[in-house]
C-alpha cells in the first residue's frame, strides 16, 4: 500500500525527526520519505487527522483473548481488531486459554489464526503443564515454534526448586521466564487491598506483603541462577524498590505495570463495582505515586493494559464471586498520557517491551518497515462503551475522563483507523 500521512508530529527518540512536524511517505509498506512537506500524487492515500501524532507502533505484553475456550468473552478475530484500533501493532497473548498453551501445537494454533492481520500475535507459552504448577512445560519447543516467554498468567509458582530449575533451564535457548508476583499463602482468598478500604467495606483484604514476599523469592532465585526474569503487574511501593536493588546488583531482571494501577486506587471499591476487582488488586495513593515514580526514573520498564476480557455472566454477581480482570487495551493511552511525559509514556509501550521480549525495534526513519500508531495525545472526553471494541465490556474505566486517543495503525502493509 502507499500511503501519505500529512503534518504529523513525529514522537521516536531513536528518530532525527523526533518532536518535529513532518509528511511521511509510505510505499509498498517502506517507509520511503520524510520531509517538511511531500506533495501528494496520484494513487496515494492521504491521511490528515486533527493534531495527528505517529509513533512506531505500540507493543502490549499481556493480554487475554478468549480463544481458544472462551470465545464468549474475545475471540482472536475480534481481539486483534480491537488491539489495532486502540493503536498496538503487536500484543503478547497470555495463555489463559482452554486447553492451555502449554506445547508446540497450542503456540501454532493461536499463530497461525492471526496470520493475515495487520496485528502481530506474539503467544506466551505457559511455565507448567496445564499451568497447575508441578511440572514444566515444553518450552524449548514451544519457543521454537514462536512463543517469545513462558509463565503461567496470573497463577505464581508456589515450588521454589521448580522455579529455580526453569530459571536455569531455560538459559538453554535464552528463554523469558514470567512469575505472577503473588505468595498466595499469604493473599489466600482476598478480594482487595488489605487497608483502609477493604476494612470499612467488610472485604477480605490481600497484603503489599504478598506481592513482596513472592519477588523478594524470586529475586534471591535469580540471584543463585541467573537467567532472565520479567515480573509482570507490579503494584506496591515496596516492590518497586526490591526491583531497583537488583537492577543495581545487575541482575538480569525487568517489570511491568498496568495502566489501572498507574491511576486508580482502591477507594474505586466504593459501590462494589465488580469492573474494579482486578488482580492484582488496586492499592492506594502512595502506591500509584511511586509506581508513576518507578516508570519515570526506569525501573519499571514496561506499561501494560493487562487486557482480560471478562463476560458479563462473571462480572454482573455478587462482588465476592466477580471473576478480577478489566479490559485495557482501549484505554490505556487515554488514561495515561497527563500522567507521564510522552516520550517516557511511547518508550514504555514501544521500544522497551520489544527490547525485553526479543522483538525487532522499529523506528520512524527512512528506509525502515512502516510500523506506525497514529494518535492525538490532546483530546478530552468521557470513556464510556461506546469506545470499546472488545466484545466484553468489563473496562474499570467506564465513566472516566479520557485525555488522549489512538486513531490506529499501518502496520503489515494494512491501514486500520477507527472511523
Amino acid at each position: 500500500m502507499n500511503l501519505l500521512i500529512k503534518s504529523a508530529t513525529i514522537v521516536d527518540t531513536s528518530s532525527p525527526h523526533n518532536g518535529k512536524k513532518r509528511d511521511v511517505l509510505i510505499e509498498n509498506g517502506i517507509i520511503s520519505k520524510i520531509a517538511a512537506t511531500i506533495k501528494t500524487k496520484k494513487g496515494l492515500k492521504e491521511i490528515s487527522l486533527d493534531n495527528l501524532h505517529i509513533s512506531s507502533g505500540w507493543f502490549d505484553t499481556s493480554v487475554c483473548l478468549g480463544e481458544p475456550g472462551y470465545e464468549e468473552r474475545e475471540t482472536i478475530d475480534n481481539g486483534l481488531k480491537t488491539a489495532a484500533k486502540s493503536g498496538f501493532t503487536a500484543i503478547a497473548v497470555n495463555p489463559n486459554t482452554n486447553p492451555k498453551i502449554d506445547n508446540k501445537a497450542a503456540v501454532e494454533f493461536l499463530i497461525n489464526k492471526a496470520n493475515s492481520s495487520a496485528v502481530e500475535l506474539l503467544p506466551i507459552g505457559n511455565l507448567t503443564k496445564n499451568a497447575e504448577g508441578i511440572e514444566m512445560a515444553e518450552l524449548f519447543d514451544m519457543k521454537n515454534s514462536g512463543a517469545i516467554a513462558f509463565g503461567d498468567y496470573n497463577k505464581p509458582i508456589k515450588d521454589a526448586n521448580l522455579m529455580k530449575v526453569v530459571l536455569l533451564y531455560a538459559q538453554n535457548f535464552d528463554g523469558l521466564v514470567l512469575n505472577f508476583p503473588q505468595d498466595n499463602s499469604i493473599a489466600r482468598d482476598g478480594l482487595a487491598n488489605e487497608g483502609e478500604n477493604s476494612t470499612l467495606l467488610g472485604l477480605k483484604g490481600i497484603p503489599a506483603l504478598a506481592e513482596e514476599l513472592q519477588i523478594s523469592r524470586d529475586l534471591f532465585l535469580l540471584e543463585y541462577t541467573g537467567g532472565k526474569l520479567h515480573i509482570p503487574t507490579i503494584s506496591t511501593s515496596k516492590s518497586v524498590k526490591l526491583i531497583a536493588e537488583a537492577k543495581k546488583k545487575g541482575l538480569d531482571v525487568t517489570c511491568s505495570v498496568s495502566a489501572h494501577h498507574l491511576t486508580l486506587t482502591d477507594k474505586e471499591l466504593h459501590g462494589f463495582n465488580g469492573n474494579v476487582k482486578v488482580n492484582p488488586p488496586l492499592r492506594t495513593s502512595k502506591d500509584v505515586k511511586d509506581l508513576l515514580k518507578g516508570v519515570l526514573n526506569g525501573t519499571i520498564d514496561i506499561i501494560t493494559s493487562d487486557h482480560n476480557p471478562i463476560d458479563i455472566e462473571h462480572k454482573k454477581v455478587e462482588f465476592n464471586n466477580v471473576k478480577s480482570g478489566t479490559i485495557g487495551l482501549e484505554s490505556l493511552f487515554g488514561a495515561l498520557v497527563d500522567k507521564l511525559d510522552l516520550n517516557v509514556l511511547i518508550e514504555s509501550i514501544t521500544t522497551n517491551p520489544r527490547n525485553r521480549f526479543g522483538l525487532k525495534s522499529t523506528s520512524l526513519q527512512e528506509g525502515e518497515k512502516a510500523n506506525i500508531t497514529f494518535f492525538n495525545p490532546n483530546t478530552t472526553y468521557n470513556f464510556t462503551e461506546k469506545n470499546i471494541h472488545s466484545t466484553s465490556k468489563n473496562s474499570i474505566f467506564l465513566g472516566k475522563e479520557m485525555n488522549g486517543e489512538a486513531y490506529g495503525i499501518f502496520a503489515n502493509n494494512k491501514l486500520i483507523l477507527n472511523n
